[in-house]
């Protein structure tokens, strides 16, 4: 690869997880605030953010919010970036300064103008059911910048940079010890083989 691989951690919900980014080298780090066991609160996901500020992406993670809910997310949690599902950014006012991750899910149409990047992921979010690497490289061939999402894990996401080629990877369920709960070495374990295939690839 010409860059170098951007690295996102989502679903933090502890101090832990946060540190465990931070030691790991991540780029990013997501806070959830739809509908999971992910699932945190503006407020607590600013305190657990704390640490990270200016070293990783703050990243508001949202499906289909309304603009209320938005308004208090960038009020108390002050993201860099918020990523929600594509079509859900015709619909808000947001600042200009605010980074946008839009999702693009299999499964579905793609839009007729395609964003500058944008993460692909399976059908149903945090279910850790695998994306379709080719599907993930077509998007990539037509100029996406994609962030590969969906099923990844320390013991896969070698297999899938090399196959998709993708201008990041982000990780949920397959760097936990149970649902919602990250374990520190399954975290430093991908970002390593994450770092070390995006170099050889």
């Amino acid at each position: 690869m010409n860059t170098r691989l951007w690295v996102k951690i989502c679903g933090a919900t502890s101090p832990e997880a946060v540190a465990a980014a931070l030691d790991a080298g991540a780029d990013a780090i997501g806070f959830v605030f739809a509908p999971s066991v992910r699932r945190v609160e503006p407020a607590q996901a600013a305190k657990l953010a704390a640490p990270a500020r200016g070293r990783l992406c703050c990243v508001a993670v949202m499906q289909h919010p309304a603009q209320d809910e938005v308004d208090q997310v960038l009020e108390e949690f002050r993201p860099d970036l918020l990523q929600t599902d594509g079509d859900d950014f015709d619909a808000l006012e947001l600042p200009a300064t605010l980074g946008r991750l839009p999702v693009l899910r299999a499964g579905h149409e793609w839009p007729a103008t395609l964003p500058v990047r944008a993460l692909f992921e399976g059908p149903v979010s945090g279910s850790g059911a695998l994306a379709d690497w080719s599907r993930a490289a077509e998007l990539r061939a037509r100029g996406v910048a994609v962030v590969l999402a969906g099923g990844l894990s320390p013991d896969n996401v070698d297999a899938a940079v090399r196959a998709a080629r993708p201008y990041g990877v982000d990780v949920s369920s397959g760097v936990e010890s149970a649902p919602g709960v990250k374990c520190t070495g399954k975290i430093a374990r991908f970002v390593a083989a994450a770092r070390v295939a995006g170099r050889e690839s």
